[in-house]
């Protein structure tokens, strides 16, 4: 089995960092390579998702303040249209005790 060190699609550049030229439709040396670019594919799928978490995390305090600030305006807003409900309840209580009173009791 080649090691992918000694192949020609293995890459390293000056950091470190291991980059493959390799396509699983066209040029694989082994069978082993497709299981080693499937590893590698989700390591970069992880790497992906973390970095949106960690980008989720940084907005999280900003999400939380916005909530409670639009939870304040919202109840702001039914605070001040509060008088508009309280007529039609003090009519509905009249109209119930208009109608009670007009039935008998048994």
């Amino acid at each position: 089995m080649i090691q992918c060190k000694d192949c020609e699609h293995f890459n390293r550049d000056e950091q470190g960092r291991i980059s493959f030229t390799c396509d699983p439709f066209d040029n694989v040396k082994e069978p082993q390579c497709l299981l080693k670019w499937q590893l590698i594919k989700i390591n970069q799928m992880v790497d992906a998702y973390q970095a949106t978490l960690g980008y989720y995390q940084k907005l999280a305090p900003m999400q939380d303040k916005l909530f409670k600030a639009m939870e304040r305006e919202l109840d702001d807003m039914s605070e001040s249209d509060k008088w508009k409900y309280e007529e039609d309840e003090e009519d509905e209580d009249e109209d119930k005790h208009e109608h009670e009173e007009d039935t008998p009791q048994w």
